[in-house]
């Protein structure tokens, strides 16, 4: 498949990971065309066909979540699809870790020795109340052995939010008020992907990998529920070999 992003990170060679994109798939209308997500309106024979094509790419098909913007990290090799959930975790090998996104940030996680791996799902509401910390803390392993990969998100130039977003980062950590820029009285300009960094740098992980992608901006590649409303979502996918 030649429309999927594969991850530029240091990790270890037992470590695969990919992210979709928008193209390539059997969806049509705002879904087109390669839409992953069962939830969201769109025919679910192509979901269905768009999911198949991807297995062709993964060594087992993933245990979809249904996320619900919380903190909650399950063992991908423990849970069947439609468990709700924001994050999943695997130390076995062939099991396939997958979130899905339409502007909300996706990480991905792996340690030195390739023991255990997370895909997280941190959109801002997640990511203020602690996913990733949650997600850390599944995995069991110092945040010095671990390292990061920040994949298509919102971009710190489209995401408008409130005094409400603010104030939940600010609320955790005073440093947070770096992410955002005002706009307007009570309109900021919110930067997740260094949001991200903060929390990941307050555990201690320092290897992060953070790409510059903005779904919002990128009409040709991704989904944005932003920028259309209705869309599909892209997939973000990590497993052991």
């Amino acid at each position: 498949m030649n429309n999927l992003i594969i991850p530029a990170w240091p990790a270890p060679a037992a470590v695969h990971a990919l992210v979709t994109t928008r193209q390539g798939g059997a969806s049509t209308g705002p879904w087109a065309s390669f839409n992953l997500a069962s939830h969201v309106g769109d025919d679910a024979a192509a979901a269905a066909a768009n999911r198949a094509l991807l297995r062709q790419s993964l060594p087992a098909d993933p245990p979809w979540l249904t996320q619900v913007h919380g903190t909650l990290c399950v063992d991908a090799g423990a849970v069947q699809s439609g468990v709700e959930a924001d994050a999943s975790f695997t130390r076995q090998r062939g099991v396939v870790c997958a979130v899905l996104t339409a502007d909300c940030l996706p990480v991905l996680l792996c340690d030195d020795q390739a023991s255990v791996v997370s895909a997280v799902h941190a959109g801002w509401r997640g990511l203020a109340d602690g996913v990733i910390e949650a997600s850390v803390a599944a995995m069991a392993v110092p945040g010095e052995r671990l390292m990061a990969w920040l994949g298509p998100a919102i971009g710190p130039t489209a995401f408008e939010v409130g005094a409400d977003v603010r104030d939940a980062f600010l609320a955790h950590d005073a440093q947070a008020a770096q992410a955002f820029t005002p706009l307007a009285e009570d309109k900021w300009l919110c930067d997740i992907y260094q949001l991200a960094q903060q929390r990941l740098h307050a555990l201690h992980i320092h290897r992060i990998t953070s790409t510059d992608f903005c779904t919002v901006r990128d009409i040709d590649r991704f989904y944005s529920f932003r920028r259309d409303g209705v869309s599909g979502r892209m997939a973000s996918c990590i497993w052991l070999e």
